[in-house]
């Protein structure tokens, strides 16, 4: 019990990574920004689309909460190895509003049990391109690309597209790209108050 606890609020140490924050979906359950602001939150970033056709049924509510709270905000878009990019890119461009203070918008790229399609390692680097170059042009700002290592390991993609990387990893520091990422997803469990449920923790490399 001390363990899981212990685990859950677990985040990496503030003198290493001085800019830390979360990001949530509807799984989050509900969310105070007030309160999260003053858990040493610096950004937030919002599920806003999956696929082409999900959008997240809180997206709008959180989007305008964090803003409310006085925090960066950002967007991301689940990828579907399932879905034109084309269409995926739309979804994402209906969703989430111009805000030239966004932060980046971000990309993630994992497998999803819902598709089990895996095309060749071109056409998915193609795809990836045309969805964030749609993204980048609604945005004004390049992507950043949340890759899981196991999609890392099949596609290779930070080698090949040049954009900022989020990486992945509980507790270990990740070392699973081509190049240094900018970011680290460093908990998927960790509790803090104001958020219903747990939330993805977040460090900015220094």
């Amino acid at each position: 019990m001390f363990g899981w606890r212990f685990a859950e609020n677990w985040a990496p140490a503030r003198a290493d990574y001085a800019v830390q924050g979360i990001d949530v979906s509807e799984a989050s359950g509900a969310v105070d920004w007030a309160t999260v602001k003053a858990m040493e939150v610096d950004f937030a970033y919002a599920r806003a689309t999956e696929g082409k056709a999900t959008r997240d049924a809180t997206f709008a509510q959180n989007w305008a909460g964090i803003e409310s709270a006085g925090l960066r905000r950002g967007a991301i878009h689940i990828f579907s190895l399932c879905g034109p990019a084309e269409e995926q890119a739309g979804a994402f461009v209906a969703t989430v509003p111009r805000d030239p203070e966004a932060l980046p918008a971000a990309i993630d790229l994992a497998f999803h049990e819902s598709c089990p399609a895996r095309p060749s390692r071109e056409v998915v680097l193609t795809e990836i391109r045309r969805l964030a170059s749609v993204i980048e042009t609604h945005s004004g700002k390049p992507t950043i690309l949340r890759i899981a290592p196991e999609f890392e390991e099949q596609y290779q993609v930070s080698g090949a597209i040049p954009r900022p990387l989020w990486s992945k990893g509980f507790f270990r520091t990740p070392d699973y790209f081509a190049r240094p990422w900018a970011m680290w997803q460093s908990s998927t469990i960790r509790r803090i108050e104001g958020v219903e449920q747990p939330v993805n923790w977040n460090v900015v490399a220094s």
